[in-house]
């Protein structure tokens, strides 16, 4: 692609790099035929070739975003399809990032659009102000029929309790009597923690089993990745930085052999801290340790660690959705199968499995209409394989996913912590 960048503009560092992601997209348009907004709504500027089209514009010309452009970059579900598909090697990550950055600063959204982005930036990183929020839609239930589309829709993605937790919470969860093979750090996620803790108790559990070490610094916050996506680069760093820092320091002081996402948004988020602090002398070296360090579970384990499976009477059709930012966003997609398969159950990869279930972060909240669409394709996919149950590995794909089918839904390393002498998991314990 031609850029028309003038030197001034190329002064900034952000513009420098998405001038050579640019340069590298061949308008092929392969990309269009896996965007999940392209196939349902038809538009050129609905995929990802035509959202280029539109960000190079603003960028080169120092153009205010208009409301139509802001339309086109809003339902970008930053799926990353298309950086799977693409045969150039476009980061369209990064590119997409800027244009929403740029959005942010450059455009004043309406009022009602402001106050939702603005509450979903404060609330869902913060548990006490979930919690809160999630007293106030009990409360509200009752004048639910009063209420805009948009506020219903999000009240119905709202948990409605708490589930007690049965691991207490510490910062090292050692092992004391058996011989300790790896150190690692673990993300324990904002609201997943607090909505699914057995993801976590499952994670920590078989680490142990295995002879892992966990790390859970109480200074670490949210990934960042919230925040990041809707474009507020400020609050962002406040988080990209802290959990940098505090990482870092855990490592040079114990040596952490890896640090471990078992949510694939902020797994895929952590490991590009070295590209979006490539810039800052300060950050930069720390940013690239950390993304280095970072793993997803189940890439963890499959890599570095044996498993010892154990034989169950009963086997189980399980389909397994790869969720987007795992496998288009971190590549990794084998992984989390090949260890499933060791369970001897019958492991069935679901039809048109690279396309979005709609949850991706807030998407599902901001752009709920094309989340109901997918979400709809998505289940029609999975029921058709007749599953007992499906296994993913990202806490926003559980939540979409189960608000469109009865057919139980786990984490992965649920299941695997299940195979190797851990409980067997509650929403299974009738079948």
């Amino acid at each position: 692609m031609q850029t028309n960048f003038n030197e001034k503009q190329l002064q900034n560092k952000d513009n420098q790099s998405t001038e050579k992601i640019f340069k590298k997209c061949v308008h092929c348009g392969m990309c269009n035929a896996t965007c999940p907004t392209h196939q349902l709504l038809g538009d050129e500027l609905d995929g990802p070739r035509g959202r280029i089209y539109l960000i190079q514009d603003m960028l080169e010309n120092d153009k205010k975003p208009t409301a139509k452009v802001v339309k086109h970059i809003d339902r970008c579900l930053s799926c990353y399809s298309c950086m799977t598909t693409c045969p150039a090697g476009v980061n369209y990550m990064h590119v997409i990032d800027h244009g929403k950055k740029y959005i942010e600063k450059n455009y004043e959204r309406p009022f009602f659009d402001r106050l939702i982005r603005n509450f979903l930036s404060v609330t869902l990183p913060n548990i006490k102000y979930f919690k809160l929020a999630s007293f106030m839609v009990k409360l509200g239930k009752p004048f639910q029929f009063l209420m805009p589309s948009k506020i219903k829709d999000m009240m119905s993605l709202m948990p409605s309790n708490f589930p007690k937790k049965t691991l207490k919470e510490k910062e090292i969860y050692s092992i004391p009597n058996q011989k300790r093979v790896a150190r690692v750090a673990l993300l324990t996620g904002c609201v997943q923690k607090e909505i699914s803790p057995q993801i976590n108790e499952s994670t920590i559990r078989l680490l142990n089993r295995h002879g892992v070490e966990v790390v859970v610094p109480k200074k670490i916050r949210c990934c960042g990745s919230l925040n990041h996506h809707l474009g507020k680069e400020d609050d962002a760093h406040q988080d990209f930085i802290n959990n940098i820092n505090t990482w870092y320091e855990e490592h040079q002081k114990g040596n952490l052999d890896a640090i471990l996402s078992n949510t694939s948004g902020c797994g895929t988020t952590m490991k590009d801290y070295g590209f979006i602090f490539k810039n800052d002398e300060k950050m930069k070296k720390k940013a690239k340790v950390i993304s280095d360090l970072t793993k997803d579970v189940t890439e963890y384990l499959n890599e570095s660690l044996k498993l010892d499976f154990k034989s169950k009477d009963k086997k189980y059709k399980i389909a397994y959705h790869s969720a987007c930012s795992m496998q288009h966003g971190q590549k990794v997609h084998s992984q989390p199968i090949e260890l499933l398969l060791k369970t001897n159950n019958e492991i069935m990869e679901i039809p048109e499995g690279h396309i979005c279930c709609g949850s991706a972060g807030t998407y599902n909240i901001l752009q709920t209409k094309i989340a109901k669409e997918l979400l709809k394709k998505k289940v029609n996919n999975i029921e058709s394989l007749k599953p007992d149950f499906i296994s993913t590995g990202n806490i926003g794909c559980i939540t979409q996913i189960s608000n469109g089918t009865q057919t139980p839904i786990l984490h992965t390393i649920e299941v695997l912590d299940w195979y190797t002498g851990g409980p067997k998991p509650k929403i299974l314990q009738k079948n």
